[in-house]
């Protein structure tokens, strides 16, 4: 059928594609759903519970659902414990309850936007649960944004209300938004207005039904210029957190130990995954690698959830440290936020077993691939595969499929996505699938590896070069705590490769030994023309590291 010399799609084909689409999606579910049981997110209950937690979830939406099923499901057990106590899941729903009434009766309206600048601790949580129940646009802010940063991104969100700790008001300065500033964790007894103050005074039953859900709106990590807001909408699929459980398999009655920032999608995705399966979730306001194992082995911690470079901190403590606690409780050792490098996933595997997880994605196209324990004791530098409900493609500079084996943009597709910055634009698509920016490879068992940052790669004297292998390779290096390289200019080659190397205490080394090190392990134009040591490499609370700032 041709139409104006354009081939024009069948209309049994159009009908064909639908239905194998509608096939898939309600296998999907159905998987997801049996993903869920099997974790104990869903158990066998009166009917009534369930009831009510359906009309929880068709009142708030997921985040409030959550809340609201837990405190039905689990009550009085422990859910959330941080350096000044815990709280259960009963209480979680019902002060996040008196919350959400207290914002309502001060003049806050469903959509308005609620900015929440904390660290790890129960206050964050119960804010979190409020937003969700008020129908809140819900922007988890930065704790290493400076002045400057905090009242552009508030400005540009249109933050109506923003819940932050006290040890922020310095960084707050006088921004005032419309329905005022709240306190939630406080270090002195005369701080302001908190959310305890505010909690105590109000109604903790139910709110009313908000006339829309919560939209989440997370910040790019700003590795590369001003983070942007990346809005997502909690869809009420079972595919998102059926897929996580799939791979990383959260078990109910357990604890967890979430040390990745829960302002940033790993943190909050792990914990809001530990605490759906009903779990015990351990929370600290700052990391400290030896704190850290030491609640681990008290609590009894199942698992334990980071970014690479906490636990490389972990386990630069030594063995004599590593050893003086028992940590064989730890089931689930789980990384994301920043590339995890081969060495250290060697390493991680000899001091804990077989316990390690490694999830990829990014804050825009959700996660993509996950590495299970087994994929990385065979592969240690991969990033796994796809979970149920996700495709994972890669394309060409043009947008054609790569061949196997070969160099490509990494595309993926999901349901659980952003829909654009707050502040305009998006990013590229390609048959209904998302670039996440990094370019990468699949192995002969379709294990994904990244490859690096498409916007890395530099050009040098017509050679393509990645500095994340180079950075891999130096990782490894018995002298060298943490490398990394990028591409600066050169009047001959176009490009070259500059290495900046933080050495272990002790070590001597020099750019020479560095130099031949690279270049007895990988092609002659990958080895680094320049060197610098550095006492540390700058990164950002999840562990990346801020390449531009190195430029």
């Amino acid at each position: 059928m041709v139409a104006r010399g354009r081939r024009v799609r069948p209309v049994t084909s159009t009908v064909a594609t639908v239905i194998r689409n509608l096939l898939k999606r309600s296998v999907d579910e159905a998987f997801s759903a049996a993903a869920l049981v099997a974790s104990g997110a869903v158990s066998i209950a009166p009917p009534q519970r369930y009831l009510r937690t359906l009309r929880g979830l068709r009142a708030y939406g997921q985040l409030g659902l959550l809340v609201s099923a837990g405190a039905q499901l689990h009550g009085d057990t422990t859910a959330i414990v941080d350096e000044r106590g815990s709280s259960t899941f009963r209480e979680l729903d019902e002060r996040s309850n008196a919350l959400a009434n207290a914002w309502l009766a001060a003049g806050f309206t469903p959509g308005a936007s609620v900015g929440i600048l904390c660290r790890n601790h129960r206050w964050l949580f119960e804010a979190l649960a409020a937003a969700a129940k008020v129908g809140a646009r819900t922007l988890l802010l930065n704790t290493d944004f400076s002045a400057p940063q905090l009242r552009d991104v508030c400005a540009r969100e249109d933050v109506a209300l923003l819940v932050h700790d006290e040890e922020f008001a310095a960084t707050v300065g006088e921004f005032q938004p419309s329905i005022g500033r709240l306190l939630a964790w406080t270090d002195t007894a005369a701080a302001g207005r908190t959310l305890d103050a505010l909690i105590a005074g109000a109604d903790p039953s139910a709110p009313p039904k908000p006339d829309t859900y919560q939209r989440l709106v997370l910040l790019t990590s700003g590795t590369t210029g001003t983070p942007k807001g990346a809005p997502r909408d909690l869809g009420l699929s079972l595919i998102a957190p059926g897929g996580f459980l799939s791979k990383i398999p959260f078990r109910t009655g357990r604890t967890a130990f979430i040390a990745a920032p829960a302002f940033h999608s790993w943190g909050l995705l792990s914990s809001m995954m530990a605490l759906a399966v009903g779990d015990t979730v351990i929370v600290r306001r700052r990391f400290d690698p030896a704190a850290t194992l030491d609640a681990v082995a008290e609590h009894r911690c199942d698992v334990l959830a980071m970014v690479p470079v906490m636990l490389a901190r972990m386990l630069a403590l030594g063995e004599d440290e590593l050893w003086l606690r028992d940590t064989s409780c730890l089931r689930i050792i789980a990384l994301a936020g920043a590339a995890l490098s081969p060495d250290l996933a060697v390493r991680t595997r000899a001091v804990f077993g077989n316990v390690l997880y490694n999830l990829y994605g990014s804050t825009e196209v959700s996660f993509a691939t996950v590495a299970t324990p087994d994929d990385l004791r065979e592969a240690p530098g991969c990033v796994g595969r796809p979970p149920v409900g996700v495709t994972v493609k890669l394309f060409d500079e043009h947008g054609a499929p790569v061949r196997h084996g070969e160099i490509g943009r990494i595309f993926v597709g999901n349901d659980f996505q952003f829909s654009g910055y707050t502040g305009g634009g998006g990013k590229a698509v390609i048959d209904g699938l998302m670039e996440s920016g990094d370019v990468g490879h699949f192995d002969r068992q379709g294990r994904l590896f990244v490859d690096g940052r498409d916007d890395d790669m530099i050009v040098s004297g017509g050679e393509n070069v990645f500095p994340a292998e180079v950075e891999d390779l130096l990782a490894g290096h018995d002298g060298i705590v943490e490398a990394a390289v990028i591409g600066v200019d050169d009047p001959d080659f176009g490009q070259r490769l500059r290495a900046y190397v933080v050495r272990g205490a002790g070590v001597e080394l020099d750019e020479d030994a560095v130099r031949d090190f690279v270049k007895a392990n990988l092609a002659r134009y990958k080895v680094p023309r320049d060197v610098v040591f550095l006492d540390s490499l700058p990164r950002n609370p999840t562990g990346k590291v801020l390449k531009r700032e190195l430029a």
